[in-house]
């Protein structure tokens, strides 16, 4: 669950700033973002943060947000996996809408990027390539699901031939058969917060094409190299990037509001 409240946040703040509009069911005048591409079927999360904002409303009321709540439950769910910690900035108001189009127009970088198409989409957000290579050793932690990395494991060539098998033996190729088989991102301690991504990578066993392509002989090579073998280098620029991230266009001051329930607006 740590790596599912780590992507709520990266998938909330992506698509018009840390506003916890992903969090939004559809209603009668807008359909939200659940439904997105990048997020059917996939994110989770969202009985937790229901269960953390419930707990703080009856101490706190009408207080603290759900992109607070958001933001706070990515970082604790880094620290509780022996990941880094750091202060998380507060203040956050929660929007009042949720865009469809918005979450399905790209701003998400798919798995099946390219490493320009990963640089420019984090740029567009204020992210540089260090960022998105530090936020992306998230990897070390969370599954991915078959139909995601079908493509990879029978027809890259920049791929472990042993890893590839395993991968394999719980992802038919047939598409439709067991497209919801899920694996692990970090083959090796899937439920630690560490640089052991990296050193997959350095090995040709990242799961999703947009992982590998990190260390394929272009320009973020040598920050996976890094971080593969320095791992306060890694927690360090992971913090400032979480950070920098968090900062995307929040709503403050008299914009939005304080949900009272994470899944409507007030």
């Amino acid at each position: 669950m740590g790596a599912s409240l780590v992507r709520l946040f990266f998938h909330d703040c992506f698509v018009n700033g840390c506003d916890g509009s992903l969090l939004l069911d559809d209603t009668s005048s807008f359909t939200g973002e659940k439904t997105a591409a990048p997020n059917n079927n996939s994110v989770r999360g969202f009985e937790v943060v229901d269960a953390i904002k419930a707990q703080v409303e009856k101490v706190c009321p009408g207080v603290v947000s759900c992109a607070d709540i958001l933001a706070l439950a990515a970082r604790d769910s880094v620290v509780i996996l022996g990941g880094p910690d750091w202060d998380v900035k507060l203040g956050r108001r929660d929007s009042k809408t949720a865009s469809f189009s918005a979450a399905n127009s790209g701003v998400i970088p798919p798995p099946t990027a390219t490493l320009g198409q990963l640089i420019n989409r984090f740029n567009a957000r204020g992210l540089s390539a260090k960022d998105m290579v530090a936020l992306s050793g998230a990897h070390t932690i969370g599954k991915a699901r078959c139909v995601l990395f079908r493509n990879r494991i029978y027809n890259e060539t920049n791929i472990d031939g042993s890893f590839a098998k395993i991968r394999q033996s719980s992802c038919p190729r047939t598409s439709g058969s067991g497209d919801n088989n899920l694996a692990p991102l970090d083959v090796e301690t899937q439920n630690s917060f560490d640089l052991k991504y990296f050193i997959n990578l350095l090995n040709k066993k990242g799961l999703l094409h947009s992982d590998q392509i990190l260390f394929n002989g272009g320009s973020t090579d040598s920050l996976v190299k890094t971080y593969s073998s320095n791992v306060k280098t890694f927690y360090s620029d992971f913090v400032t990037a979480m950070i920098k991230m968090g900062d995307i266009t929040p709503l403050t001051g008299s914009n939005g509001e304080i949900r009272k329930n994470c899944r409507r607006p007030n």
